[in-house]
């Protein structure tokens, strides 16, 4: 084996690429792994194998592919399309967006659940407006929790009171053998919880 070149010791012909080179030798290292001679061998044998590439590179008998002399050609390119989704939406829009926590959900959904089973099984109509209060000042505690803003989450809330005791009312007219009072009651907490849980 030592009358062998450089080549023959990886089991490569000359002309093989980089990535024929670099598999052989990772083929005969692990075939060889608990041979220290061996071992050393096929790694002099790389060396040596490299080194001569690099001179004939310098001397321009090798050219090299424009993938491995302008790197940084294929690494700027793949930055530029996450960066051209990044802003998807208006920036009005994201200052009022927000992405919760499975817990933010959560705790914001137990309490208007709770409050809506209070206002539909109660049959006393003094029930629904304590609740509606309740359920109005929960949600402005959500929403300041988020980013400290009171009267951006009192805004807020008295809109979803609003759209949800509207909303509630008009769907509750076409239902029959409801209390339209209660139902518009549970919308106006579904409309609660969406906001609490996903505006800020």
């Amino acid at each position: 084996m030592s009358d062998q070149n450089p080549y023959e010791k990886l089991g490569v012909t000359e002309d093989a690429s980089f990535e024929e080179i670099q598999d052989a030798k990772g083929r005969l290292m692990q075939q060889h792994q608990g041979n220290q001679k061996l071992v050393e061998t096929v790694e002099a044998a790389y060396d040596s194998i490299i080194m001569d590439r690099l001179r004939m590179r310098q001397e321009g008998k090798i050219k090299v592919p424009e993938r491995i002399r302008f790197p940084e050609r294929l690494s700027q390119a793949p930055p530029s399309f996450p960066q051209a989704q990044i802003s998807r939406s208006p920036a009005w829009l994201e200052g009022f967006w927000d992405t919760p926590s499975t817990g933010d959900i959560l705790w914001s959904a137990v309490t208007f659940l709770l409050l809506s089973l209070l206002s539909v099984l109660n049959n006393q109509d003094s029930v629904l407006p304590l609740a509606l209060a309740l359920g109005f000042g929960c949600n402005i505690y959500f929403l300041n929790r988020k980013e400290q803003k009171f009267g951006r989450s009192v805004l807020l809330t008295l809109a979803g009171l609003l759209l949800g005791v509207g909303l509630g009312s008009l769907l509750g007219t076409y239902l029959d053998g409801i209390d339209q009072l209660k139902f518009a009651t549970v919308v106006t907490f579904v409309i609660f919880w969406l906001i609490s849980s996903f505006l800020r």
